[in-house]
């Protein structure tokens, strides 16, 4: 018998999202607040699930199911875009209070957005800022969330995105290369690539050091 989690369905459309959420019963109070029943997640199931996003700090995981099979890869202990483990601090030279990155092509996911090594409080000294190069898939969808008390301003290079956001995510803004943005803390918004065919990319600064961790999903169904 695997670890136990506490499973719901979101109320969109799971021919759209197809979308399973769970919560680990190791954290209480987000099973008290939620009353959801348990389900196991036993050793035969695990090999078929891949993590697509994860906060060990925040108790959720959310898990993707495309064509009948879990797939693509994303958790916040940064998996790598193989599924191994990450080492961001081999990305960067310390030349003695400069820490420089060279390699910026995706290495890594989260919320079916590839990032790159980046610089952040994961392998600098620093406290309050980080910084990433973000590829976002033909036809992606990064989920609606919540950014937490920490600030984002965006520098989209390539492609074009859509953003829908606000209560229920009804507004809505196109931003296209050469474009910047900048996101309110606090802002319910979800992320779509405009293109079938072309990725887009996009520099990604943020008041927070740790990057997502203090991201949490949200229901657009909810208002």
């Amino acid at each position: 018998m695997g670890r136990l989690y506490s499973y719901f369905q979101p109320k969109e459309d799971q021919r759209r999202y197809r979308y399973r959420f769970l919560l680990p019963f190791r954290s209480p109070s987000a099973r008290r607040a939620s009353h959801l029943p348990l389900l196991a997640l036993t050793d035969e199931l695990a090999p078929h699930i891949c993590l697509i996003n994860a906060d060990s700090s925040l108790g959720y995981i959310v898990i993707q199911r495309l064509n009948g099979q879990m797939g693509v890869n994303m958790s916040e202990s940064e998996l790598s875009l193989t599924g191994e483990q990450v080492d961001l601090s081999k990305y960067i030279e310390d030349a003695g209070g400069i820490h420089g990155l060279r390699d910026v092509d995706s290495v890594r996911g989260w919320n079916n957005i590839e990032y790159g090594a980046g610089l952040s409080g994961k392998n600098t000294p620093s406290t309050g800022l980080s910084m990433n190069k973000a590829f976002i898939p033909p036809g992606g969808i990064a989920k609606a969330h919540i950014h937490v008390d920490f600030d984002v301003m965006i520098f989209l290079l390539k492609g074009s995105v859509r953003h829908e956001f606000g209560p229920g995510c009804k507004k809505s803004v196109v931003h296209s290369a050469g474009d910047m943005f900048y996101i309110e803390p606090g802002l319910p918004h979800e992320v779509f690539n405009c293109s079938d065919t072309d990725w887009v990319e996009a520099i990604v600064a943020r008041s927070d050091a740790s990057e997502w961790q203090n991201i949490v999903p949200y229901d657009r169904n909810s208002e």
